[in-house]
């Protein structure tokens, strides 16, 4: 069960993952070698997924997010199988989700212009079956972060405590 210096850790971690492990065990008031472990255990336990660079969208070309909802007649497994896979071929395609309610998937794509995100919805219409494909260009980004709320997780004073 995590407690509030996982929370702390977690935290930390989603801020800035070049942070040493000292730094950390600093900020959460714990040595260095228990700290150095809770991190392996969240790593373990599967918290913790990957450890990333964060790269500046401008500085590699790909300003424009396009919001692209799709509706299709084929809800087969095989369908969603070969689309899933398709769609992975694409490196602009960041963010995939299959929806409930009138879209049947809602994925983000990045990419330099308009001319651009025109080449990439053609190579996708052409290798994927659809019936409706409709995009919206994000004018102005007002929030982004990776760092997900931790505020959710169990509650801290249940189950059992990791070490100091």
């Amino acid at each position: 069960m995590m407690d509030d210096i996982d929370r702390k850790i977690l935290d930390l971690l989603q801020q800035d993952t070049t942070l040493s492990t000292a730094e950390i065990a600093s900020r959460v008031g714990l040595s260095t070698t228990p700290c150095w472990r809770r991190i392996q255990l969240l790593e373990q336990e599967g918290y913790i997924t990957a450890r990333v660079a964060l790269v500046d969208r401008n500085m590699v070309n790909v300003p424009l997010d396009v919001f692209v909802a799709i509706r299709t007649n084929e809800h087969s497994w095989e369908w969603l199988d070969e689309f899933a896979r398709l769609v992975g071929e694409f490196p602009e395609v960041v963010e995939l989700y299959r929806m409930s309610g009138e879209i049947d998937y809602l994925m983000r794509v990045v990419v330099p212009d308009m001319a651009a995100y025109d080449k990439f919805y053609k190579e996708l219409i052409k290798r994927v079956k659809l019936t409706d494909v409709s995009s919206s260009f994000a004018m102005e980004r007002i929030k982004y972060t990776t760092a997900l709320p931790l505020d959710y997780v169990g509650d801290s004073s249940k189950g059992k405590r990791r070490g100091k």
